[in-house]
């Protein structure tokens, strides 16, 4: 019997040829397993932008029913509303036709923050009308911005808080 017949006949795995396969899976496995874990942080990146658009379209939509209002005792302030859940339960802008107005249909939450829930920011700072662009505190009067308030920093390099 020669080496070729002794191979083809023989049963089970050598343990050299264990040891190759449980190396090349290991392998494998140590360069997956980052893809993994970014994925998931890219996921709650991707939702963070997207809830910043939505939250920035509903107060920019406000503003401009606002600014539609004809001009009376119901048309003061800056024009932006009081806080978020004003967003959520809506507006009387003093048209009977309309009515109240809503902008969002329910809280959008920071996907970042742990407990958000019972907040009354849904886990996001706010800027009013009167801050400036980069402040990092809120004055109270209405909700001009928001903006995340991790500090963390993303996959592209950026902050959260500057998004």
């Amino acid at each position: 019997m020669n080496y070729l017949e002794l191979l083809l006949t023989r049963k089970g795995v050598s343990l050299i040829e264990l040891i190759i396969t449980i190396t090349i899976l290991g392998i494998l496995a140590a360069g997956v397993m980052p893809l993994i874990r970014n994925s998931a942080i890219r996921t709650k990146e991707i939702e963070l932008h997207r809830n910043l658009r939505t939250i920035r379209i509903a107060l920019d939509d406000y503003r401009k029913t606002f600014d539609k209002m004809p001009d009376g005792p119901l048309k003061s302030g800056s024009g932006y509303p009081k806080d978020l859940q004003e967003l959520v339960e809506g507006h009387d802008f003093g048209d009977p036709k309309i009515g109240t107005v809503k902008f969002l249909r329910r809280p959008v939450l920071n996907p970042m923050n742990k407990d958000s829930s019972t907040d009354k920011k849904w886990g996001w700072e706010l800027r009013c009308y009167k801050d400036k662009p980069s402040s990092s505190t809120w004055c109270g009067d209405d909700v001009f911005d928001v903006y995340a308030p991790q500090d963390a920093i993303a996959i592209d390099g950026s902050k959260y808080n500057e998004w």
